[in-house]
């Protein structure tokens, strides 16, 4: 007689016929707390796709600071979007890369059997499912890892560049943070746009982030830029471990500053959003800094990466892979604050 497993919202025989046709292994939170206290791998039901959506078996997904902080439900303020007390979306994770495979009869871009990346909700799973415009074919000069590594650290970088910095050839450009998710895309999307880029890291990262494609690293534990005598058209601080007017002294007269990180703030209620709020203040009167940024992921963005991958011009950089079963030890490992570039779960 086959065992029973019970789900959280039926129960299924447990034969390989039922476990291959509707069931599905999944990182599964049902409330708030440390990733290695509050995230267990269960079986669950497949998504049941709609018409305008589609079906991927998921070969990697990545993951980011988002996904700590979503996990730890901290700060508080972040649950009045994702639930009071728990959250909303059970199992975690956006970034993805794997295989079509089904559709809805209102899809038209995607079949399956295409090799596919883009963002979801659920990525921590075997199967996700999500509308046809949130997927790109995948690069053909990158795996599955690679691919999931681009999603919101990519998108980011080329947004702040692209759309805040209005980043153009010839420029000096400084990525404060060159070594993170967001920063070893950013040094590699500026290049491409023609600019002479600066990457700061720490020394462990010198080399690679040389590697990537800036022209000048900085060692921050042997120089501060801020008291340099470069000057920069343009810096994406990743880090805000210096002051907003410290950072602004490294500015040409026509220079402007993006502010794109807190860091890992301890305040349980509010955490960084206190510096997103001086960063906005200080916008309003100081013409050298820019306000905060919203990024939004979407289907073009995705579009434009692809090209730039395609094209040589940008690869993601893995600081390591983990097993799904490990995915509250890798969410562990980005809130660390030490990532080297992006970090990946492989399913």
């Amino acid at each position: 007689m086959a065992q029973k497993i019970v789900t959280s919202n039926r129960i299924q025989d447990d034969s390989p016929l039922a476990r291959e046709t509707d069931m599905m292994q999944a990182i599964v939170q049902h409330t708030y707390g440390a990733p290695q206290a509050v995230l267990e791998l269960q079986h669950i039901a497949k998504p049941v796709i709609k018409d305008n959506k589609v079906l991927v078996r998921v070969h990697a997904a990545s993951v980011h600071v988002g996904d700590w902080i979503l996990v730890r439900g901290v700060p508080y303020v972040v649950r009045m979007a994702t639930g009071l007390r728990k959250p909303k979306n059970r199992v975690p994770g956006t970034d993805i890369a794997g295989t079509v495979v089904s559709v809805g009869k209102a899809v038209t871009q995607l079949r399956p059997g295409d090799e596919v990346f883009g963002w979801c909700t659920g990525a921590f799973a075997e199967y996700a499912c999500a509308a046809e415009d949130r997927f790109v074919p995948k690069p053909t000069n990158l795996t599955f890892e690679q691919a999931a590594a681009v999603g919101v650290s990519a998108s980011t970088a080329l947004q702040l560049l692209r759309d805040q910095g209005k980043v153009q050839p010839g420029q000096k450009v400084l990525i404060n943070g060159a070594s993170g998710g967001v920063g070893t895309f950013a040094v590699q999307i500026a290049k491409a746009f023609g600019a002479e880029v600066t990457g700061v890291c720490g020394t462990t990262n010198v080399d690679m982030v040389r590697s990537i494609g800036a022209d000048h690293v900085i060692d921050y534990t042997r120089e501060d830029f801020t008291q340099g005598v470069q000057r920069y058209d343009f810096i994406l601080d990743n880090v805000a471990n210096h002051s907003l007017s410290d950072t602004r002294r490294a500015l040409t007269p026509n220079g402007r500053l993006q502010s794109n990180g807190g860091g890992h703030s301890d305040g349980h209620w509010v955490g960084s959003l206190g510096s997103v709020i001086k960063v906005a203040a200080v916008s309003r009167f100081v013409r050298q800094q820019l306000g905060p940024s919203i990024k939004f992921q979407n289907r073009p963005d995705l579009v434009v990466l692809k090209d730039l991958i395609e094209g040589g011009k940008v690869r993601p950089v893995i600081d390591r892979t983990y097993p799904l079963s490990e995915t509250a030890r890798a969410i562990g490992h980005v809130g660390e604050g030490h990532a080297r570039g992006t970090v990946v779960i492989t399913v």
